[in-house]
Parts: structure tokens; C-alpha cells; sequence
């Protein structure tokens, strides 16, 4: 299993989930494709199936809750850059949505996008009348929802211009991104069929992999190549946005990104050579440049 092999998985799949759902409008369409394969990291999907092969060897039937999520996160990302949130205009070296699309035709494919990843994953659970389908979809609701994901882009918008403390960025880190890395390894363990004690190793891993994720990006806005990157730099302190650095500031916030990494990989501990692929993906994470 590699990183790769996982990626192409996903993008050879996607088209055909979005083609599966029916009929949709043409324009409509376009700008949920536009965004979907623009490429990107495709981490949550792949972090998914990886937790799903912990436990299973052959990872396809985790494939359409993988999906759903890297549909559920570049909906997000569309919306994210809207001139009334992040206001930007580049995405993964491309135009954002609503400078090619227009702002009601961008905030439509982010409905879209984010009302497809829930009619693929409820019919595949229907279809298999599997609990654990359900116990999936409704965990990456919640880590998307409005105690999770939601709940630190809301943070993350009002704050703007405050004063920083680390209670605040903890908690914007904690649901904004780490939510949302957190939620593909409770749900491919659940589908898995994985126990309690594997069930809190895959959450202890998702959120100081995502705290340590948000750090790295926290860092790479302020000193990051924009041209390796796709997306502009510099927008967290043009925004007045609460970082890690702004609090702490550059070598400390890469201090504390390693000390997460290292709780994350000693969580995967549990796996035995199975945690491998996981570890090394964690560790990866405080050298990345996009």
C-alpha cells in the first residue's frame, strides 16, 4: 500500500461517484468538477482507506466513504475562499470557484458537492444495510458539522483582528482542520469493524496529526513558496487570522508540530507493522511545501 496507489484509487473513482447520483445541471456540474479534480492532496480520503486497511486488506469497499469526504473538503474549500470568508482568488494554482463560476454558481457546487457526499454514503449503507455504514457517515457529519469543522470556521472568521491566545487557535486547530483529519480514521475503523481500543488509537492519531497539519500550514503562509504552494501566501496576517506562530512564533510553533507528530505516530503503535504506512505519513507532515 502506498500513498499513490491510494491517490489514484480516489481520482479514478470520483468522477464516477458525482456520474452515479443522476441528471445534474450542466454549469452545476462543471464547477463541482472544477474544484474536485484540481487536484490537491487527497489526504482525508486516503487517510480513510489507510485506517480501513489496518484492519482489512482489500480497502474498495471503503472507496464511496472515501469519496464523499474529498467531496465534503473541497466544499469546503469553495466556500472557504468566498469574497464574504477568506476572500481569494487562487486554489491549487487555478482560479477559486467563484472568480471562473461567479459567487452564486461557487456556493451552489459547495452545496452540491457537500449534499453528494451524503446521498452517496447513506445509499451505500442502505444498499449493504450495514450499522456500520451509518455509524460512518454519521461521525463524519458530526466532524464536519457544526460542533466540528463548522464550529472552527466560525472561530476562525469572527476572531479575526483579536487578540491571539492559544485557547482560541487550540480550538479553531482542533475543529477547523483536525476535525476533518480525525473524522476519515474513526470512519474507516468503524467500517473495518475495528474495537474501542483501536477506535480511540485512530482518534488520538487524527487530531495531532490535524493539530500539527494546521501548524505546518500556519508556517508555510508565512514562509512558504506561493508557486509550489498554488494559493497565495502571507493571507493569515494580511486577514488579521489567530495562528500557532502568532502566539508563539516560528520555532516554537515547529517544536510543538513535532511533539504532536510523535504522540501521533506512537498511537499507531497499537497496529504493530500495520501502523507503519500511517507513522511515515504522520512524519511526513513537518517536511511537506504545499
Amino acid at each position: 500500500m502506498t500513498y499513490e496507489a491510494l491517490e489514484r484509487l480516489v481520482n479514478e473513482r470520483l468522477p464516477d461517484c458525482l456520474n452515479s447520483l443522476g441528471e445534474i445541471p450542466a454549469t452545476l456540474r462543471e464547477a463541482m468538477l472544477y474544484s474536485l479534480e484540481a487536484g490537491g492532496k487527497r489526504l482525508r480520503p486516503v487517510l480513510l482507506l489507510a485506517a480501513y486497511g489496518l484492519l482489512q486488506e482489500d480497502v474498495t469497499p471503503a472507496l464511496p466513504y472515501a469519496c464523499a469526504l474529498e467531496m465534503i473538503h473541497t466544499y469546503s474549500l469553495i466556500h472557504d475562499d468566498l469574497p464574504a470568508m477568506d476572500n481569494d482568488t487562487l486554489r491549487r494554482g487555478k482560479p477559486t470557484n467563484h472568480v471562473r463560476f461567479g459567487e452564486a454558481v461557487a456556493i451552489l457546487a459547495g452545496d452540491g458537492l457537500l449534499n453528494a457526499a451524503f446521498e452517496l454514503m447513506l445509499r451505500e449503507a442502505a444498499a449493504s444495510e450495514s450499522l456500520a455504514g451509518l455509524r460512518a457517515a454519521e461521525m463524519i457529519a458530526r466532524r464536519a458539522g457544526v460542533t466540528g469543522m463548522i464550529a472552527g470556521q466560525t472561530l476562525d472568521v469572527t476572531l479575526e483582528g483579536t487578540q491571539p491566545s492559544l485557547d482560541k487557535v487550540g480550538y479553531i486547530h482542533a475543529h477547523k482542520t483536525a476535525d476533518l483529519l480525525t473524522a476519515p480514521m474513526e470512519a474507516g475503523l468503524i467500517l473495518a469493524g475495528a474495537s474501542e481500543d483501536q477506535l480511540v488509537a485512530g482518534r488520538t492519531y487524527g487530531y495531532h496529526l490535524g493539530i500539527a497539519f494546521q501548524m505546518v500550514d500556519d508556517l508555510l503562509d508565512l514562509e512558504g513558496d506561493p508557486a509550489r504552494m498554488g494559493k497565495h501566501t502571507g493571507m493569515d496576517a494580511a486577514q488579521g487570522k489567530l495562528t500557532w506562530p502568532a502566539c508563539v512564533g516560528s520555532a516554537r510553533t515547529r517544536e510543538d508540530a513535532a511533539a504532536h507528530i510523535r504522540q501521533a505516530v506512537e498511537a499507531m503503535e497499537v497496529f504493530g507493522e500495520r501502523g507503519i504506512f500511517l507513522k511515515a505519513l504522520a512524519q511526513s507532515t513537518l517536511t511537506r511545501v504545499q
